[in-house]
């Protein structure tokens, strides 16, 4: 019998992961059964109902958890495919205790990330969110270019990079290539590695202190969590730059807000502890931050790659073969 694969992807996101459409995607893998069209995927009788008889459920950002009582429901179910990178909100514990594999398409957005972050970069280097905030504003012209800080370029710069993640080691092979040198802060980060990447490994303070750009792209883990506190970010010189693009739970919030507002740092956020970021957030009315919500992976090109891997991974489960992106218990348990 042909497995059954449900999707839980709404149809403006199927667009994008699947842009030959999802039978030509997904269809030669086995019997599809994709939700309808202005369903609320985040109703988990809803979702149950979508994956009663799956053996695969391909899931995105919409989707109730993949637990409880949508477990209950689908008892066939073997494994979760995400479109996204953090499965977190959309698998429980109790899954993988019911021997469910899940998988993630993380991978697939490292190079859109990698080229925000960058861009970011470029642009508070430049001090372009100054000029374009004073000149939208009615500053003088004059006045604009008077009143920003130095800027600098890139190639040269000292680049401090948190986490060798997919995503950090984009980041850091744009930013060598225009001639950035990169110190990254990760214990896991071996000599060969760095070597490879060619960039130096150092503590956090150490990068901390020698940073013109700190650039954040680790996972959150107990770890992580608040990593970056007002002491951490005391360590930054003078005029340093900032740029999150991985996870607001990596930063104590409400630090960075008051070097922010002292005006000793710029930075460049995607990501914020609450999302959307509230239309009164001090954060909005910064003249030194440059925000983006929460939008680093959205190409089209890195949507299209997400589901091309979904596809894969199904493919390869399905055959029996090694999943390469496989989330395991353990790791879901240790992410925030």
């Amino acid at each position: 019998m042909s497995p059954v694969i449900a999707v839980a992807v709404p149809a403006e996101l199927r667009a994008l992961f699947f842009p030959s459409g999802v039978e030509a995607s997904l269809g030669g893998l086995g019997s599809l059964r994709v939700v309808d069209d202005g369903v609320l995927l985040g109703s988990p009788p809803v979702l149950a109902e979508l994956a009663g008889p799956a053996d695969v459920l391909v899931t995105s950002w919409p989707c109730a958890p993949v637990t409880g009582d949508v477990l209950e429901a689908a008892p066939a179910l073997r494994l979760v495919a995400h479109t996204g990178a953090s499965v977190k909100p959309y698998v429980g514990l109790d899954a993988f205790a019911r021997g469910v594999r899940v998988t993630q398409a993380g991978a697939a957005m490292a190079r859109a990330v990698g080229e925000q972050a960058l861009a970011l970069t470029l642009a508070l280097l430049h001090r372009v969110n100054r000029f374009d905030g004073a000149l939208r504003s009615g500053v003088a012209w004059a006045e604009a270019k008077a009143s920003a800080p130095a800027r600098h370029e890139l190639a040269g710069s000292p680049v401090g990079v948190v986490g060798a993640s997919r995503t950090g080691r984009a980041y850091a092979e744009l930013v060598r290539a225009l001639g950035g040198v990169v110190t990254v802060a990760d214990p896991y980060l071996s000599a060969s590695e760095a070597a490879a990447l060619g960039v130096r490994v150092a503590d956090l303070d150490t990068v901390l202190r020698g940073s013109r750009v700190l650039a954040l792209h680790a996972p959150v883990l107990p770890e992580t969590r608040r990593m970056i506190g007002a002491r951490e970010l005391a360590l930054l010189p003078d005029g340093a730059l900032l740029v999150n693009t991985a996870r607001a739970a990596l930063v104590d919030g409400e630090a960075l807000l008051a070097e922010l507002e002292s005006g000793r740092l710029d930075a460049a956020i995607d990501v914020f502890d609450e999302q959307p970021l509230p239309v009164d957030h001090p954060l909005r009315t910064l003249p030194n931050v440059l925000l983006t919500p929460h939008e680093a992976g959205g190409t089209l090109e890195a949507r299209a790659r997400g589901g091309a891997l979904v596809a894969d991974e199904i493919a390869r489960f399905l055959a029996g073969e090694e999943l390469r992106h496989e989330v395991t218990a353990e790791q879901l348990a240790r992410l925030g």
